[in-house]
């Protein structure tokens, strides 16, 4: 299989592993409290959003496009700019019965873009090589979740002082900061906002 591989496939594979990288540094931060282990996490969504930049500016350079670089690209992203930056928010105290609802419909919501994004890929396209326009935000702008929890560790603002605090509703608890993981997921899977692709 590897053999199949192009160039910009191996780029994509960096994407994943930068996604990961953020999950096992989150993983880490849990158990060690450490800010080093939570600002490694951070910085491993920059790098995965650079190789997923350039996977893309590889491919049409080298004219080497492939549904199979198109299904690796959906899942790295899936990995890298989905569970990632759900992984950071509960590793950065969003643990609440109502936080854990919000980071799930966050990625569900990202699966569903992705998915939505390779059906209509080539008829957005219009016969060329590039989509006109995204139907939705692109699951990448979820790297802005992941700068505003940077910025909240930066401030020494995690666990329970996360900003807003914890609200009990019910039987579980909100952190209010979750929201903005259930706003992020919406925008992603709307069919009325559509943002033209430069």
């Amino acid at each position: 299989m590897i053999r199949e591989f192009h160039l910009a496939d191996f780029l994509t594979l960096a994407n994943a592993a930068s996604g990961l990288g953020v999950v096992l540094f989150s993983m880490l931060y849990m158990g060690s409290q450490s800010p080093a282990h939570f600002f490694a996490a951070t910085a491993f969504t920059p790098a995965a959003l650079l190789f997923d930049w350039l996977d893309g500016r590889v491919a049409r350079w080298r004219r080497k496009h492939s549904a199979l670089g198109r299904e690796l690209d959906s899942l790295a992203d899936l990995i890298s700019f989905g569970v990632a930056p759900a992984a950071l928010g509960f590793a950065a105290g969003m643990r609440g019965g109502w936080d854990w609802i919000a980071l799930i419909y966050f990625v569900c919501c990202g699966v569903s873009r992705l998915a939505r994004y390779n059906v209509t890929a080539e008829s957005l396209s219009e016969g060329g090589d590039k989509v006109a326009y995204f139907e939705g935000t692109p699951i990448p702008t979820t790297m802005l979740l992941t700068g505003v929890l940077a910025f909240a560790g930066w401030q020494g603002r995690l666990g329970e002082n996360l900003y807003w605090g914890a609200w009990t509703l019910g039987p579980a608890d909100l952190h209010p900061l979750s929201l903005l993981f259930v706003l992020s997921g919406t925008l992603m899977v709307s069919k009325t906002l559509r943002i033209p692709k430069v």
